[in-house]
């Protein structure tokens, strides 16, 4: 049993199952459904602040565009949905009946050929994972292979969100331009909307979100895990040991895209729409912002990260509507300043040597008997009695 508890420690798993916990039990027993809806949404996010502790913490790579993958995730969803939505019996007051929207308002009378595959679930699936993956592959193998890192590895990235961000609004044909694709109803015939519908969609959201974790947790504790550390620290005695140090990080930058692109899916099911402002510079920097909250090298404390820095979003913007960006500047300068290992390093530097000292105090104290008080007594009573002794 003491191994088993050991190695429970030792791998991190305690810190995932309370966060299972409190995702799982605690949250949908307090919160209302509305509320629950919104935790499902900053849980979206998470998928990325866990993609970007893989790579900006683990590996040593700043990426400034990761929106560009929730996006692409959340757009392959949102296509399949758009379609189901996009009967002829709904949409037969339509010009040409049959196609999604924004496409009759821009005159096209066919739906493109590259949308077709859309209309099946499991390639949409496929590549919610498959097409950030792709995507993140032939960015990072074009830089890592000319050994691009650092600054301007991140300026790149947020090139690459600025170009996709243009292209999505400009191409709004097919894209549904700046409003994006809404009135996302049903999936298979099942409707998204009604609350039972939402509970089910927060406890997938869950699940596939503990999943990346351990996924991530796993890559951590094995050899991949151990090179990517030391490529963050010494790149070049990795490279002179004889391993190909740019494969590492294009591993690594494909494996935090596609889980970002996991991350878009479930944003666009539990909202109901996918649009270019999820994709562009400004919330890709957020979504960094949530990782060096929590702790760029802690999984579970950049969920924690995410779901902080967006309930202070929309606490702030409900009390202060004025002032609630420069609320949130704030909590960024100040956490940056002070804990600059996020929530995670603060645990470990200052609450968990503060409990470890308390346990040592316990068991350091004098135990209490009540048989010395007994024993100290029955002396007492013969000393004052000379009869009894």
């Amino acid at each position: 049993m003491k191994d088993l508890r050991a190695w429970i420690g030792k791998s991190g798993l305690v810190s995932v199952m309370l966060l299972t916990v409190l995702l799982v039990v605690v949250f949908p027993l307090t919160l209302d459904i509305f509320r629950l809806n919104l935790i499902g949404k900053y849980l979206c996010y998470a998928f990325v602040a866990v993609g970007l502790v893989m790579l900006w913490g683990w590996g040593g790579v700043l990426s400034l565009g990761q929106g560009v993958f929730f996006g692409l995730g959340g757009y392959a969803m949102a296509m399949f949905l758009k379609l189901e939505a996009s009967d002829v019996e709904s949409t037969k007051i339509q010009t040409t009946p049959g196609i999604p929207d924004f496409m009759d308002w821009n005159q096209l009378t066919a739906l493109p050929t590259w949308w077709k595959p859309f209309e099946h679930l499991p390639f949409a699936l496929a590549a919610v994972v498959v097409v950030p993956g792709i995507l993140a592959f032939i960015i990072g193998f074009a830089m890592f292979k000319r050994r691009v890192g650092g600054v301007y590895f991140a300026i790149i990235t947020q090139a690459v969100a600025l170009i996709l961000t243009v292209l999505i609004i400009g191409q709004q044909g097919y894209t549904g331009g700046v409003n994006g694709m809404t009135d996302l109803k049903t999936m298979l015939g099942w409707d998204i909307r009604t609350d039972s519908a939402k509970y089910i969609l927060y406890f997938v959201c869950v699940a596939l979100l503990i999943a990346c974790v351990l996924l991530c947790l796993w890559v951590q504790k094995g050899k991949v895990g151990t090179l990517l550390l030391a490529m963050r620290d010494k790149e070049d005695r990795v490279r002179f040991s004889g391993y190909d140090v740019s494969m590492f990080k294009v591993f690594v930058f494909c494996l935090a895209a596609a889980i970002s692109g996991i991350g878009g899916a479930m944003f666009a099911l539990q909202v109901g729409f996918m649009s270019p402002s999820f994709v562009g510079i400004v919330p890709s920097i957020e979504m960094v912002i949530f990782a060096a909250v929590g702790g760029r090298m802690s999984l579970v404390g950049a969920v924690y990260g995410a779901l902080l820095v967006n309930f202070g979003k929309t606490y702030f913007s409900e009390t202060f509507p004025d002032l609630w960006m420069f609320c949130m500047a704030g909590l960024f300068i100040g956490v940056t300043m002070f804990f600059p290992d996020g929530l995670a390093g603060l645990y470990e530097s200052k609450v968990k040597p503060w409990f470890a000292r308390r346990r040592q105090a316990s068991k350091a104290a004098p135990p209490t008997s009540h048989g010395h008080d007994a024993a100290r007594t029955d002396v007492r009573a013969t000393a004052s009695d000379p009869a009894r002794a």
